[in-house]
């Protein structure tokens, strides 16, 4: 026989506005003895059997209750001594008590479902009241702070708001922590989210330094105080604040932390700065633990002072919270929450929140620290294919800028070179590999090097470019790069131009005129089978050439032509500012040419390089051609008397004729074909010697019996700097000595 709950004092209480049958029981959802239940209790309900929902005994009250006076409908044991209206009104109670607990469950399951969207996460509702939840008796009343009736709906919904407003706190204060990208952005996030909104002042503390992937920590470990938030008082800012420690009290004597004084350049709270976790410590077993503990705990009492310093007061109660920050491997670091007397202490679920929070921020530090590491790799990659400075050869002055395509692309392919050749020539040198990633800047890197050995043998501009193709293409099917490369002569004035598919370079003239160069395109380095052709152009004293990536140019809001033609519009501008007869100063022109970039034309790296051509006047040229002979040192000697004679440098006659008799004789010993002997004055005295023998000096220690071997250890003793240099016909040895009265940096 199925029973009902009934109560053992009597008639059930009704809810406002239900109804009671004759047995004076209520027929609406709260009329059948179950209390209304929080939202997590709720859920506790269903899945555990509670008292209410168990057969009891049948009740020894004088009054029967409506389901045993009436008996089971049916049940012919019952029908003897009863009235057919009794039967009838114990057929009518059986029917509205079964239509009654329907509709209990029924809302029921309503109030679960909403109790399950406005949880934190596993607690019940007596948890984030902070008191005992509602227990159900089994006569159907709330007892201990439970919430039947009418009253018990709206805790309900007070509990579920509240659950909802810590649940939207979390997602708001860990989206604002993802948002950062580097360190200082994501310690940032967790104070600026936290106060005032969940504590009143926050202390964060990170390893130092801070652990990278898989590395391991060597030595002992050390927290450095990161940053430190807090509201300050009005007193602050009126300058009648308390000034020390131990007037920061409330009446009651508890500590107010928010009345001490700030302290550091950053008006930090007074909290040690360093502080060295000792192994087997409060601390250390603190933080092996992860978990969240409040300042009152036992293990909180005895770490803080540990962590902060023993004389950072610590509030009392629940009023601070210790959490540890973990990464994806380690504890990396610390987070103190505090909040001031005028504020309710933490409960139980904000251990849940802070947990939540030193989650996010750690994982995100920890991404912060690789990305970091990334990033610096990126740009030591990309210093280090890219030239630390560039050389000021004789005649040319340079300037160089280089711009990754975002601050999260650091590397790309573009690169940009500038070699000194022999004879007082100088290779400029600008290319572009496609991409901007890591292989793009590897591949460049190979190039670059490729470029430079071939420069060394002072190959023609087509060849170079030529031999340039097919490293490409041994480095794989679909490396593909373009490339400009010239060579500027500051003694003919003249330079030679070879292009594979880059953009065309322009020319300022020092009147003001600025033109694109006629050059060539040619196809891309890698394609393969393409001749390249080098067309040689006038360089006159004064004017700059400016090479340039189609970063610089070329965009998602205009085409390259576009921009090449705004590039010449923005030199000849420029030009026009520091007048005709003065051409403007390459670092300022190379920032000029930078800021026509607009908000969108950013869309890949740029490499820039400026050469102002001053050349070298004839009248500071001396040039002989000497036929390999035993009277050529001789010869060679006569013929820098003569020149030193013209330019006033007589002071230099001995050590020249010393130094030039010792290379042109070992360069008659070798050569077939006749010597070439070059003096060039500039800031210093620069001596050529030319032949036709590719075999290269070498410095030798002579011994003390031996005739020879002592001439390059005379040159390397008395000139400034020496050099030799193989050529495509031969080799180029070279010196140079300090001009009288001028600072001798050898």
């Amino acid at each position: 026989m199925t029973e009902y709950p009934t109560s053992q004092e009597g008639p059930q209480p009704v809810a406002s506005g239900g109804r009671t049958d004759e047995s004076g029981h209520g027929t609406e959802e709260l009329g059948h003895g179950k209390a209304t239940l929080p939202a997590a209790e709720a859920v506790r309900t269903h899945a555990q059997p509670q008292a209410a929902d168990l057969p009891r005994p049948r009740a020894t009250a004088e009054a029967p209750s409506a389901s045993e006076g009436a008996g089971e409908p049916g049940d012919p044991a019952a029908l003897p001594g009863q009235g057919a209206a009794r039967v009838r009104a114990g057929r009518d109670a059986a029917a509205a008590a079964e239509a009654g607990s329907a509709r209990t469950r029924d809302g029921e399951a309503a109030r679960e479902a909403a109790g399950r969207s406005g949880t934190l996460a596993t607690s019940g509702a007596s948890g984030a009241s902070g008191r005992p939840g509602a227990s159900v008796q089994p006569g159907g009343t709330a007892q201990a702070g439970g919430t039947g009736g009418p009253g018990g709906i709206g805790a309900d919904s007070t509990i579920a708001r509240r659950e909802g407003d810590r649940l939207r706190f979390v997602g708001a204060a860990t989206r604002r922590i993802a948002r950062g990208i580097d360190l200082d952005e994501i310690v940032l996030g967790l104070c600026r989210a936290t106060v005032p909104t969940f504590s009143d002042a926050i202390l964060v503390y990170l390893r130092d330094p801070l652990p990278v992937g898989d590395e391991r920590p060597v030595g002992p470990v050390v927290l450095r105080l990161r940053r430190t938030d807090r509201l300050r008082p009005i007193d602050e800012f009126t300058g009648a604040g308390a000034g020390a420690a131990g007037a920061a009290t409330t009446a009651d004597g508890e500590l107010d932390f928010s009345q001490l004084a700030l302290v550091g350049p950053q008006g930090d709270l007074p909290a040690a700065e360093l502080c060295e976790i000792r192994p087997g410590g409060a601390l250390a077993e603190v933080l092996r633990g992860v978990r969240p503990v409040f300042g009152s705990s036992a293990a909180a009492r005895a770490a803080l002072p540990e962590l902060l310093g023993a004389d950072h007061p610590v509030p009392r109660g629940q009023r601070a919270i210790l959490a540890p920050l973990r990464g994806r491997r380690r504890v990396i670091g610390a987070a103190v929450f505090l909040r001031t007397p005028e504020r309710p202490a933490f409960e139980t679920n904000d251990l849940l929140v802070a947990a939540q929070l030193a989650t996010h921020t750690a994982l995100g530090i920890d991404k912060a620290v690789l990305y970091g590491r990334e990033a610096y790799i990126a740009d030591e990659l990309q210093r280090t294919m890219l030239p630390d400075s560039l050389p000021q050869p004789t005649g040319v002055r340079l300037a160089s800028r280089y711009l990754p395509a975002a601050e999260t692309a650091r590397v790309g392919g573009d690169w940009y070179d500038a070699i000194p050749l022999p004879g007082s020539r100088v290779a400029l040198v600008v290319g572009d590999v496609m991409g901007h990633s890591m292989t793009s800047a590897a591949i460049m890197g190979q190039l670059r090097t490729t470029a430079q050995t071939l420069a060394q043998l002072d190959l023609p501009p087509a060849e170079v470019l030529h031999h340039l193709d097919e490293q490409a293409q041994r480095l794989g099917s679909d490396r593909m790069a373009t490339c400009l490369y010239a060579v500027y002569d500051p003694v003919s004035h003249r330079i030679t131009i070879a292009n594979a598919g880059h953009p065309p370079p322009v020319l300022l003239h020092l009147g003001g005129r600025a033109e694109v160069l006629r050059v060539p395109p040619g196809a891309p380095i890698g394609v393969g089978g393409v001749d390249f052709e080098a067309v040689e152009l006038d360089a006159p004293a004064g004017a700059t050439l400016v090479l340039y990536t189609d970063g610089l140019v070329e965009s998602r809001l205009r085409d390259v032509w576009t921009g090449i033609e705004q590039l010449r519009e923005r030199l000849a501008t420029t030009a026009q500012l520091t007048g005709l007869d003065h051409p403007p100063p390459l670092e300022a022109l190379c920032d000029d040419i930078l800021d026509m970039l607009g908000p969108g034309d950013r869309d890949d790296d740029i490499a820039l390089l400026a050469a102002r051509f001053d050349g070298i006047a004839p009248s500071d040229v001396a040039y002989w051609f000497l036929d390999p002979e035993e009277t050529a040192p001789g010869r060679a000697r006569r013929f820098a008397r003569r020149a030193l004679a013209r330019w006033g440098l007589e002071e230099l006659e001995d050590s020249l004729e010393l130094l030039v008799s010792e290379v042109v004789t070992n360069a008659v010993r070798y050569a077939e074909r006749p010597v070439t002997l070059r003096l060039l004055r500039t800031d210093v005295l620069r001596c050529e010697v030319g032949d036709d023998s590719p075999q290269l000096p070498r410095q030798r220690r002579a011994r003390d019996d031996d005739e020879g071997g002592r001439g390059l250890f005379l040159v390397n003793r008395m000139a400034r700097r020496w050099g030799a240099t193989r050529l495509s016909s031969g080799k180029v040895v070279w010196f140079e000595l300090a001009l009288p009265g001028s600072p001798d940096r050898r």
